[in-house]
């Protein structure tokens, strides 16, 4: 990825369209409509989830960064100088929330779904076994996370591989070096309009009629660059 993509301070393990640069931080437009992804996940959803779940977080992390020494760090750098910190739980939190929820309307498209192509299919048959193998193990690990909290498809490094990896609440691939190529948020907030309590009904739609592999073929190939 070029150095104008990744913007100043930007961890190497993040993506340049989630990273904010500056405070105070803002509440990003969605990259289509928010009836585009009708019948799937409905305005009402979006109504909601973007347009006050997540316009929260980012009004609760300007509140909490003002008069702090954090308000000249990007959004990544904010989340990995606070994690771990129980003083800063709060930062954490937020800024972890606003960049987990930026990356996942990424991570959808109206033209989603399907199957991925090119380098992402390949090692995706190679660490999986199959497409199949990797969207049943991404599926029963969505549907496994207990409470609140996300699921993601990730490249590791130190690894040289791909992984499914949940995490709960607002912790993010980014404070264990991961790179993030796609999310999905499994909080109730995010489904619970459209599928009430059907978790896994809601992650087979992600799957096969949402998931931007576009996004993640992109996220891939700055990952294999760094």
């Amino acid at each position: 990825m070029s150095d104008q993509k990744k913007g100043v301070n930007q961890t190497p393990y993040g993506n340049y369209k989630t990273n904010q640069t500056s405070y105070p931080f803002s509440l990003p437009e969605l990259p289509y409509d928010k009836a585009a992804l009708e019948p799937h996940m409905s305005t009402n959803t979006f109504d909601f989830h973007h347009g006050k779940h997540h316009n929260a977080y980012v009004q609760n992390l300007n509140k909490l960064l003002e008069g702090t020494d954090l308000t000249t760090s990007t959004l990544e750098r904010i989340i990995l100088a606070t994690f771990g910190d129980k003083n800063k739980v709060g930062i954490f939190n937020n800024a972890a929330q606003v960049w987990n929820h930026s990356f996942f309307w990424l991570s959808m498209s109206r033209d989603g779904g399907g199957e991925p192509k090119g380098k992402l299919m390949e090692k995706i048959r190679e660490d999986f076994g199959s497409y199949d193998k990797f969207v049943e193990e991404f599926r029963n690990a969505g549907i496994g996370q207990f409470g609140s909290g996300w699921v993601w498809l990730v490249y590791d490094a130190a690894e040289a591989k791909l992984a499914i990896v949940k995490t709960a609440n607002a912790d993010t691939p980014i404070i264990k070096n991961q790179h993030a190529l796609i999310n999905c948020d499994v909080w109730e907030h995010a489904y619970y309009l459209d599928y009430q309590n059907r978790r896994p009904d809601y992650l087979n739609i992600f799957l096969t009629y949402l998931v931007n592999w576009d996004f993640a073929e992109e996220n891939l190939a700055s990952a294999l660059a760094d």
